[in-house]
C-alpha cells in the first residue's frame, strides 16, 4: 500500500502515476535548457554554504555556466555538446618550428653561397689544366686582407675597395699561374698538387710575419652589416641577403660571358680538348691564365661576402676544406654542379649543427662526400668519361 495525500492506492496504481525514468531525464534536462540556472543561486536549499564539522572552512558551491539566449546555445547544452575553445597553443608551436627550419635553410643556403664561389674556382682550374689548386681557400683569404687594407689605410669605401681587391686578385692568379703552375704543366698530377699546398702554406705565412695585421682579428666594416629584413616571420639578416643576391648575381654574369663571348667559348673548347683547341688556333696558355685570374677573382669574392660574418683572419683559408667536398658532390666538370654541392653543403652543415650534437657540424660535409663516391662518383652533374682500351 502508498499513501499519497491522503488516498490510498496499491503499488500497480503507483508504479502508473509515477514517470518513467528515461521521460523523466528528458524532460528534467528541456526544463533545465527553458530555464537556466542562475549564477548567483547558491546550491543549498537555504542559501547558506554548507560547512564541515570536521573543518572550519567555508566550501561553496560553484555556480554553473549561463547560456546564452540563443537557439544554437540552448540546443548545444541539451544536449551536452557545448563549443570548446580553439587549441592555439598547438597551431603556434608548429608555427615555430616551421620558422625555425625556414631560418636555418636561409642561413644554410647563405653559407653554401660561400662554399660554392670557392667550389667554382675549384671546378674552373680543373677543367681548363686539370689541375686541383688547394690554395683556393688562400687566395680567398688574401683577397679579403687587401679589401681590409683598401679600406683601412688607403681610406677607400667598401665598394670601391671590394672591386679594387677583385681586380688585383685577378693578376695574383694570373701571375701565380705565369711563374708558379705553367712552368710545371705536363708533369705528374700529384706534383702540382704539392706545389699548389706550398702556396697555400706561403701566402698563409707572408701574411703571418706582416706586423700588426697577420695575428690578429680584423672587422670588415661592410655597410650592410647589421641590418635585417623581416619576411613574414623569417628575419633575413643583410649578410644572407648579400651573399645570395651576390652569388646569384655572379653566376648570371659567368653563363653570359661562357654562352655569348668569345673569350668564353673559347674556354670551353680549351677545357673540352686542349690539344684539338691548340691545333684550331686557340691561345690555350694564354687562356689558362685567365682561367686562373677568373678563379682568383671569384675567391676573393667569396672572402669579401664571408668576411662581415667570420672576420677576416690568416686562417679563414681554411674553409676551402670545406669546399672541396662540395665541388666533389657537384662534380668537377660542372660549373652550376659547384654551386649545388655548395648549397647542398652549407644546408647540411647548418642542419646538423642545430640538430645533432656539437662536432657532428664539421664532419657531415665529409660524410656526404663519402656517400658522394659510393654512390655516383662522379656527383650530381659530372660527365662520364669512356675510354677504349
Amino acid at each position: 500500500m502508498v499513501f499519497t495525500k491522503g488516498c490510498v492506492s496499491t503499488r500497480a496504481d503507483a508504479r502508473e502515476q509515477a514517470p518513467e525514468p528515461a521521460d523523466h531525464a528528458i524532460r528534467q534536462r528541456d526544463t533545465q535548457a527553458r530555464n537556466p540556472p542562475n549564477e548567483t543561486t547558491p546550491a543549498t536549499r537555504d542559501n547558506k554554504p554548507k560547512v564541515d564539522s570536521s573543518d572550519r572552512t567555508i566550501f561553496q558551491s560553484t555556480p554553473l555556466p549561463t547560456i546564452a539566449a540563443t537557439p544554437r546555445a540552448r540546443h548545444a547544452w541539451a544536449h551536452n555538446d557545448a563549443p570548446r575553445a580553439p587549441k592555439s597553443t598547438a597551431g603556434a608551436a608548429e608555427t615555430e618550428t616551421v620558422l625555425l627550419i625556414l631560418q636555418i635553410l636561409v642561413a644554410g643556403i647563405a653559407l653554401g653561397c660561400v662554399y660554392g664561389l670557392i667550389a667554382l674556382g675549384f671546378v674552373l682550374i680543373y677543367k681548363a689544366t686539370e689541375t686541383v689548386n688547394f690554395a683556393q681557400g688562400e687566395l680567398m683569404m688574401l683577397g679579403a686582407f687587401i679589401c681590409l687594407a683598401c679600406m683601412g689605410p688607403l681610406g677607400m669605401p667598401f665598394w670601391l675597395a671590394a672591386v679594387a681587391a677583385v681586380g688585383a686578385m685577378a693578376l695574383v692568379g694570373l701571375g701565380l699561374e705565369r711563374a708558379v703552375i705553367r712552368p710545371v704543366l705536363g708533369q705528374p698530377a700529384f706534383s702540382i698538387v704539392m706545389l699548389t699546398i706550398g702556396v697555400g702554406y706561403v701566402a698563409r705565412g707572408g701574411v703571418t710575419m706582416i706586423p700588426g695585421i697577420g695575428t690578429d682579428t680584423h672587422t670588415l666594416d661592410a655597410p650592410y652589416k647589421g641590418e635585417a629584413i623581416g619576411l613574414g616571420g623569417l628575419v633575413l639578416a643583410g649578410e644572407q641577403i648579400v651573399i645570395i643576391g651576390a652569388t646569384a648575381a655572379l653566376c648570371a654574369g659567368l653563363w653570359l660571358l661562357f654562352r655569348f663571348t668569345r673569350v668564353g667559348v673559347a674556354m670551353q673548347a680549351s677545357s673540352q680538348n686542349q690539344l684539338a683547341a691548340y691545333y684550331m688556333g686557340i691561345p690555350v696558355q694564354r687562356l689558362n691564365g685567365l682561367v686562373w685570374a677568373l678563379a682568383a677573382a671569384v675567391a676573393t669574392v667569396a672572402g669579401i661576402l664571408l668576411a662581415p660574418i667570420t672576420f677576416v683572419h690568416v686562417n679563414m683559408g681554411f674553409i676551402g676544406l670545406k669546399a672541396f667536398p662540395a665541388a666533389i658532390i657537384g662534380g668537377f666538370s660542372s660549373l652550376p654542379g659547384a654551386i649545388v654541392g655548395g648549397l647542398v653543403i652549407g644546408v647540411v652543415e647548418a642542419l646538423s649543427g642545430f640538430y645533432l650534437p656539437e662536432g657532428f657540424k664539421d664532419v657531415m660535409p665529409y660524410i656526404v662526400v663519402l656517400l658522394m663516391l659510393a654512390v655516383r662518383p662522379t656527383g650530381l652533374f659530372g660527365d662520364r668519361a669512356r675510354k677504349k682500351v
